[in-house]
């Protein structure tokens, strides 16, 4: 049987995950010297670099004083205390197309935005310093994509926003790929190269080896494509006529049950040479559920495991996803107990 899956690529996509994550990152971190002692100390710990890819300046401020950043710095992380003593220095890099987070505690993240004049997307506020730390990592993730990894790498706290944002994407481009696709088979090469590729980014943001021999640990993944196609045809028995969107829906929530099972393997420290078989659980379950609920002919969609929380999506917009994928716009986002955000 063909491999529907090109390993030299895959080997190929392993190099250019490794280059990325060894990327330079720079920070500029400005500490307003009214800020919590509590905040500044928990962004100290967190901003720890990890490798000597990640350069930190840290500068305080005190009123009346502008800091000024280098443009060439990748963002700006301020911790702000009660007044504006940071507004003219946040003003300053903003000018410079420099993204800039305000991190503050204790306050309402529109009363700071108003009072700084900074965006209200890029302000981030709550009552504990664990939860600003879990929402900047989010915030570095996003407003930072083409550093993502390199990021991870450096910082702890920004791995599962990472590992998160490849396995939605990944989720999102497979049902659409299921969706849309017209000749029979022409999906599965496709889908489960991306399957492959989310693979490697989750254990690229958790530090694992990426090297060549480690391909061969993604082979469970080829059998994924096969599996997802084999109950795609049994759909389209149960449902004439609709067995094209509800292809799409195994499409999406496979993948996410993958990507999930690998996140959390490697959450817990697990070791690179033991993801397949936990990848291939996940996926057996999904798919094995999913041909008993077709047999009984109810919906193909896999409901969560106990242990997950539902959330709205809003990465695409509830509404394409609904309208293209045919199921619900809610996703597993967090394991208790994981260091859910």
């Amino acid at each position: 049987m063909r491999m529907p899956l090109d390993i030299r690529d895959i080997v190929n996509s392993g190099t250019r995950i490794r280059e990325e994550r060894e990327r330079q990152v720079r920070l500029a971190v400005f500490v307003d010297v009214s800020a919590p002692d509590t905040l500044v100390e928990a962004l100290r710990e967190a901003l720890r670099p990890q490798t000597s890819g990640a350069i930190l300046h840290v500068e305080a401020c005190s009123p009346g004083e502008t800091l000024l950043v280098d443009s060439t710095v990748d963002a700006v992380v301020a911790i702000v205390g009660p007044g504006d003593t940071l507004a003219q220095s946040i003003a300053a890099a903003r000018e410079k197309f420099v993204p800039t987070a305000v991190v503050i505690l204790g306050d309402h993240a529109n009363v700071v935005s108003r009072r700084l004049g900074h965006p209200i997307l890029d302000t981030i506020a709550a009552d504990e310093p664990d939860h600003i730390v879990h929402a900047l990592g989010a915030w570095l993730s996003e407003r930072v994509n083409s550093k993502r990894l390199a990021l991870a790498a450096n910082f702890p706290f920004v791995r599962r926003a990472v590992s998160e944002e490849s396995i939605k994407t990944t989720a999102f481009q497979n049902g659409v790929i299921g969706f849309v696709a017209i000749i029979p088979g022409a999906d599965m090469p496709l889908m489960t190269a991306n399957q492959a590729k989310m693979i490697l980014q989750i254990a690229a943001a958790y530090g694992a080896p990426l090297g060549a021999e480690r391909i061969k640990e993604l082979a469970v993944v080829v059998g994924g494509g096969f599996t997802l196609r084999a109950v795609a045809r049994q759909l389209l028995d149960f449902i004439p006529g609709f067995g094209w969107a509800l292809k799409a829906a195994i499409g999406y929530s496979g993948t996410l049950a993958m990507g999930y099972a690998a996140l959390e393997y490697f959450e817990e420290g697990g070791e690179f040479s033991g993801v397949a078989e936990r990848i291939r659980e996940a996926r057996d379950n999904a798919m094995r559920a999913a041909r008993d609920r077709i047999g009984r002919g109810e919906s193909a969609e896999e409901p969560l495991p106990a242990h997950y929380t539902l959330v709205e999506d809003e990465s695409y917009g509830a509404d394409v996803a609904s309208a293209a994928l045919g199921t619900a716009s809610a996703v597993p986002v967090a394991a208790e107990g994981a260091g859910a955000q």
